[in-house]
């Protein structure tokens, strides 16, 4: 439940990135730019924060001694992530991007398989979860029907969600296999420091192609995504890290802390209401955040139900 709570707390942080995308996006900012000066903003506070817990050096040390794999993996689930994300901010309309991202819930039960156990033995697809996850997902669909309404083109098909579900399988996929390698070795803040490190050379590339072709970014540009870095590339990615590190050797739990990242709708709403002054939401739109809700529970109660069973089947050998 702790692990649950945390997802759901870093879905709150995550919410910033759509938002302030979306707003850039209205005045005319880059993908290129929006995308890079993120990472870049993360690195001095990630610095900071690891060498204070005082474990930076065996971080550097591994990622010069063995970069393959953090290159690879930053690349998965940071550079394939945000890169995509961005772009399709720039391409479509901001409800799109937020609603296909949701098929993240789906994307990090199907990638199970592809990992083992502790044991050796390869992860079983956990079907209750999935179900659970459907659930949610049709949810966001209901929420998403109204708002389509005509606007889907094969351009806006490849442009604006084709790079969102490429986003939604990295970055499970580099979270996961990171933790797989390095668990027990490095803690959540090197982690995702390392990552941040990994993938600058995809930054500095963006950023160079950003300035050839636009410039530089506007002072309005440049503070959002400062915004951003804070709250979704620090706050919200170091919370959603420990949340999942937390549940990681099962993948029951694993999945339902995946799955509150569904709740970045709501908040995404919300907060487009309050700074970009959309519309208040329709009854069907309300009845879809009703289903994201009983999924939520569902995956609560099933997590709750797991971590009971044991402590039970524990007082009844002492007795």
């Amino acid at each position: 439940m702790k692990a649950i709570i945390i997802g759901i707390l870093s879905s709150i942080f995550f919410a910033v990135t759509f938002i302030l995308n979306r707003s850039m996006e209205l005045s005319g900012g880059s993908w290129l730019w929006s995308s890079s000066l993120r990472y870049f903003f993360m690195i001095p506070f990630l610095l900071l924060i690891v060498f204070c817990r005082g474990n930076g050096k065996a971080l550097l040390k591994e990622l010069w001694v063995n970069p393959k794999p953090w290159l690879i993996w930053s690349f998965v689930g940071f550079g394939l992530f945000y890169g995509p994300i961005t772009y399709a901010a720039a391409s479509g309309p901001g409800w799109l991007v937020a609603g296909t991202w949701q098929f993240t819930i789906i994307a990090g039960i199907l990638l199970t398989p592809l990992f083992l156990e502790a044991s050796g033995i390869r992860k079983r697809l956990p079907i209750s979860s999935l179900l659970f996850s459907l659930i949610i997902l049709a949810g966001i669909l209901i929420m998403q029907w109204e708002n389509a309404n005509g606007e889907l083109s094969l351009k806006l098909v490849l442009h604006g969600i084709l790079p969102v579900v490429v986003a939604a399988f990295a970055y499970p996929l580099g979270n996961r296999k990171m933790m797989e390698r390095y668990s027990g070795k490095f803690d959540t803040f090197q982690r995702v420091l390392g990552m941040t490190l990994a993938s600058t050379p995809l930054w500095v590339i963006l950023a160079f192609t950003g300035y050839v072709s636009v410039g530089l970014p506007s002072g309005d540009q440049v503070f959002q995504s400062f915004i951003v870095a804070i709250s979704s590339g620090v706050i919200a990615t170091l919370l959603f890290f420990f949340a999942t590190e937390l549940v990681k050797d099962d993948s029951n739990l694993l999945a339902a802390v995946e799955a509150t990242q569904s709740t970045q709708v709501i908040f995404v709403v919300l907060g487009e209401i309050a700074f970009l002054s959309i519309s208040i939401p329709s009854t069907l739109s309300l009845v879809g955040m009703a289903f994201v809700v009983v999924g939520m529970i569902l995956h609560s109660l099933k997590g709750k139900k797991k971590l009971t069973i044991p402590n039970q089947d524990k007082m009844a050998l002492q007795k």
